[in-house]
């Protein structure tokens, strides 16, 4: 017991935090299977308490969430004409990324569709919460059908074999995407918010005083 507990193995199972820690796939899935059940819980309570804010998120998501599903299957279908002799093929992770596509769009277009915001809102999170069902179905697709796409390229547990020029670039072009959604998102949950509070004191003074600027 006391070989288990001693210092060396506590720092071989914590890692020191640094800025790049989580840049290792090992640590990151770690830490993604911990904040993921969270994430999913907290998304669930704000439809359940009829969080606002997490309406607004939703909508501010939808339209870059559909981007990346349409260049992702776009350059999927540019690597897979040279690869595979053809530029789609209903593969499983192709058709599942399909199908998230038409999800992104039909929440789109069920939100615009319904006037009253509240009842467009919970019908929307609806949606969205049933079409969650779809990601792991994305993920673990290479996995559950031998389909013409290839298995993970990094794996947790196993050598990996990708240079690491290619990890580098890989990891940066992440980050990258992640930023820019991000950076996209925050701004249009400001417009909904303007839009949405715009009878509030609150509101009028900082487009009053954006307006003055």
């Amino acid at each position: 017991m006391h070989a288990v507990n001693s210092p060396a193995t506590l720092t071989a199972v914590r890692p020191r935090l640094t800025w790049f820690t989580f840049a290792s796939p090992a640590n990151f899935y770690r830490l993604a299977g911990v904040l993921g059940p969270v994430c999913g819980l907290v998304a669930a309570l704000g439809w359940f308490l009829n969080a606002r804010m997490a309406f607004i998120f939703a909508r501010a998501i939808a339209p870059t969430g559909a981007l990346f599903t349409v260049l992702a299957l776009w350059t999927g279908s540019l690597w897979g004409r040279p690869t595979w002799g053809t530029w789609w093929v209903w593969d499983a992770r192709l058709t599942s990324e399909l199908i998230l596509l038409f999800l992104y769009l039909g929440y789109m277009a069920l939100v615009a569709a319904i006037d009253d915001t509240r009842r467009a809102d919970k019908a929307g999170a609806l949606l969205a919460i049933v079409g969650v069902v779809n990601v792991p179905v994305i993920y673990f697709s290479v996995v559950w059908w031998n389909t013409l796409h290839q298995g993970s390229s990094l794996t947790m547990g196993k050598e990996q074999h990708m240079a690491s020029t290619m990890l580098v670039a890989m990891l940066l072009l992440t980050l990258a995407c992640w930023a820019y959604a991000f950076a996209v998102v925050f701004v249009r949950a400001q417009a909904i918010v303007l839009e949405r509070e715009g009878d509030t004191a609150w509101a009028r003074a900082l487009v009053a005083a954006s307006n003055q600027g």
